[in-house]
């Protein structure tokens, strides 16, 4: 008897025994298999169906005008700017699977600029998953920034805040001007447990791109990353461009152009913002308002050519900076290198024949993602300040006038 409760004891143990190693066995190939598997057979198939391959090779080939549209650069410009960033962003290849081309990576960040579609529509049109898009996105952006860095710096010597200055005195009559600043809210989708850290007084999150821009609509000193939570008066004063100023960004006796959300400043010109003003006043006003359009065509051609500003951006925080900063010195490239970047109805004009301002067309288009500032520092001005003010009231109205003054603000 107890030879046969052994007997089945033993033939128990090795049958379980069997059975173990053939369930591992089985375990074992379904893992083999699916990490074989790495991305889904559509997706593999990106180089003989995607869009890459297809429609954007034949458009570069048969028709520039719609590639640019589709990538807010012409084919060659594209070629350019690929050899800037291509060691940057280009991965190896591995034993297990190809790295995704450094054309696809760019090709697909700057179709996001140019549309603000969602990653998974980037997906099903470029056959790259939105896990790689997401992760990619915020390092081309990164590349671009810092390979078009010398197109967005700020002037660092004399000579060239000259430059700028004679600019402003040339094509908008306004002398001693060195730039024009503005500020907006770019909408965001409000992180994970961030509370009202970026909730803003439209009721919306959003992070404070501040701009200053020079006569020829190109960003010249960008602030980005200010969170939309502080009110209207600390807005300005928690940017580093105010803390710049402060410290003499400009040359002794320059000076910016805003509007009235902005203080009166030794350094910041702001319109005469009373009820009943006197002609010389209006004229000032006026004057100003010439020199302070170009920053606010500046940023409608960028949200017109880089719509992803349309609306809330759907990314982290500090990929929303990076997107910022990329367009900023796209923009910057493209209209210092490019004659044709925007054209010419799409910015404010005079029509000095009619006394009239023609608006560009970028003021009828959407602007839900891209929100003004509103009162960006105190009423509260130097004696300084006023004097500087007054200076140019007189001088546009006697040796600094220009013909068409008074019929304009009429």
């Amino acid at each position: 008897m107890d030879k046969r409760k052994l007997l089945v004891k033993k033939c128990t143990k090795n049958v379980l025994q069997l059975l173990c190693e053939q369930l591992l066995e089985i375990l074992h190939c379904v893992h083999d298999e699916k990490k074989r598997i790495w991305v889904r057979s559509w997706l593999d198939r990106r180089n003989s169906h995607g869009v890459l391959n297809l429609l954007l090779k034949e458009l570069a080939e048969e028709d520039t005008h719609e590639f640019t549209n589709c990538m807010r650069m012409d084919p060659t410009t594209f070629e350019i700017l690929l050899n800037k960033v291509h060691q940057k962003i280009q991965r190896s290849n591995t034993i297990m699977r190809e790295a995704i081309p450094a054309r696809v990576k760019l090709q697909v960040t700057l179709s996001y600029l140019a549309t603000g579609n969602s990653y998974r529509n980037l997906q099903q049109s470029f056959r790259v998953s939105r896990a790689a898009i997401s992760k990619f996105i915020p390092e081309v952006c990164d590349e671009i920034y810092e390979a078009l860095g010398d197109f967005i710096k700020v002037p660092s010597t004399h000579e060239e805040w000259k430059v700028i200055e004679e600019g402003f005195n040339k094509r908008w009559n306004f002398p001693g001007c060195y730039g024009a600043i503005d500020g907006k809210h770019i909408n965001i989708r409000a992180p994970a447990n961030c509370g009202s850290y970026y909730f803003n007084y439209k009721g919306s999150n959003s992070v404070v791109l501040m701009a200053i821009v020079d006569d020829n609509y190109c960003f010249r000193y960008v602030d980005v990353g200010c969170n939309g939570r502080f009110s209207d008066a600390g807005v300005f004063q928690n940017c580093e461009i105010s803390k710049a100023l402060e410290n003499n960004l400009l040359p002794n006796g320059g000076f910016i152009v805003g509007d009235d959300a902005f203080p009166l400043k030794p350094y910041l010109l702001k319109p005469y913002s009373r009820k009943q003003l006197m002609l010389s006043e209006k004229i000032f006003n006026y004057r100003l308002s010439r020199a302070r359009r170009i920053v606010e065509n500046a940023f409608g051609i960028l949200v017109g050519k880089f719509r992803v500003f349309e609306k809330p951006i759907a990314c982290d925080v500090s990929t929303v900076d990076k997107i910022i900063l990329a367009c900023c010195a796209l923009h910057n490239w493209l209209r210092i290198t490019n004659k044709n970047y925007f054209s010419r109805g799409l910015v404010d004009e005079e029509n000095l024949d009619e006394y009239r301002i023609i608006e560009g067309s970028w003021r009828f288009q959407s602007h839900n993602g891209l929100l003004p500032i509103s009162n960006a520092g105190s009423n509260h001005s130097s004696q300084v300040a006023r004097l500087l003010r007054e200076k140019y009231t007189a001088y546009f109205m006697n040796e600094g006038s220009v013909p068409w003054q008074e019929r304009m603000i009429f």
